[in-house]
């Protein structure tokens, strides 16, 4: 089975299973115990913030452990929620831990911000709106999970911070396939760690000292987030980012990755006909192709089924409007119908994923398109 879902997750890398093994062994006790043994496990603890807040440009102080990105979603909004008052402005195109936050901590008072046709945010429209309304949080995402279409994060931080909004960005889907070096700069940000690499689990918010913690019941993290840190995943997961960042430094990297998807791009639109390509128009990661595939006889036969038939396990971007599920934000945001929608295949590739990988993609998608 060739795997293409690693926007869904990416598995561990041999860094993060080294760091991993090595802390389960080393770093045995509760970081908050006062003995020696927890005394370990929190140095290690303070010297894998140190690292991220490197990689990211910012205080090892302001960085905060989490479970992940739903995690950190859920804290960023109750803290705003809770500190400010009026609305919290979300793009159209949020993941839905975001959407589902805004809803609940601002029910009466979050507004989603549109996007284009190929699914950018609309930054004219956020510049027209932003003066008049003053929202008290904006949250753009960096990159797109479903399409890979890179948003405007560092515009719509100049944009915000000109009109002193607090800005999140949710960096999930960037960190770790682009540069992390300067999401730090933002006032909160989001990452987690199994969409690079690391282990699933566990993830960080890049924070003020100050924040109101969703999860309470202990001291940890200042404060800032209750219950015991997850040693072992936090230094894993911090292997795992440098190690990505050390292959991101070779300039050579994503040119390199991003001929290999255009190529493959180009020799499927060619030879399957009627084949969209979603954000063909925009800059997406160097991983992700996201498409609309052929109209099929009956929906219940859906191109992901089809392909696992054929040994990829590849990703859609909603179900069937039959189905139970309801088709993705994302699409609709972009202005796609349902019947498109239905059709959406997502491929995201990883870091060893070669292009013989995508190769062989290209033949199975050619063949279930010839066996529909």
């Amino acid at each position: 089975m060739l795997y293409f879902d690693h926007n869904a997750t990416h598995p561990l890398s041999a860094a993060a299973r080294v760091a991993w093994l090595d802390a389960v062994e080393r770093f045995v006790g509760n970081p908050s115990s006062p003995h020696r043994v927890g005394a370990r496990a929190e140095a290690a603890l303070m010297g894998a913030r140190e690292r991220l807040a490197a990689v990211v440009g910012c205080d090892p102080g302001e960085i905060v452990w989490t479970s992940g990105a739903t995690e950190g979603s859920n804290a960023v909004l109750h803290h705003s929620a809770t500190f400010t008052e009026g609305e919290a402005w979300i793009s159209a195109i949020e993941h839905p831990s975001v959407r589902a936050a805004a809803r609940r901590y601002f029910p009466k008072g979050h507004r989603e911000i549109p996007v284009t046709r190929a699914g950018v945010l609309d930054l004219d429209w956020l510049a027209d709106m932003i003066g008049d309304r003053h929202p008290r949080l904006v949250t753009v995402m960096a990159a797109n999970n479903e399409t890979g279409v890179l948003q405007p994060w560092r515009a719509v931080m100049a944009l915000c911070r000109e009109r002193g909004v607090p800005f999140f960005c949710d960096a999930t889907q960037w960190i770790g396939k682009l540069s992390a070096r300067g999401l730090g700069e933002c006032d909160y940000m989001i990452g987690s760690a199994h969409k690079f690499g690391g282990p699933q689990g566990v993830g960080f918010i890049k924070c003020p000292r100050h924040f109101q913690p969703l999860l309470v019941g202990g001291s940890q993290e200042d404060g800032r987030r209750a219950g015991t840190e997850n040693v072992a995943g936090v230094l894993a997961m911090v292997a795992a980012l440098e190690e990505r960042e050390a292959l991101l430094s070779d300039g050579d990297e994503i040119p390199a990755r991003l001929a290999v998807r255009e190529e493959f791009v180009a020799k499927l639109t060619r030879q399957v006909p009627g084949l969209g390509i979603i954000g063909a128009d925009a800059e997406r990661l160097w991983n992700t192709v996201t498409v609309v595939m052929p109209e099929l006889p009956d929906c219940r036969q859906r191109w992901v089924v089809k392909l696992d038939k054929l040994g990829f396990a590849v990703s859609t971007g909603s179900a069937c409007a039959s189905g139970k599920e309801e088709p993705s934000h994302v699409l609709d945001a972009m202005g796609l119908s349902a019947a498109e929608a239905s059709r959406v295949l997502r491929c995201s590739g990883g870091w060893n994923t070669r292009p013989p990988d995508w190769e062989a993609l290209l033949g199975g998608l050619i063949q279930a398109v010839g066996t529909r």
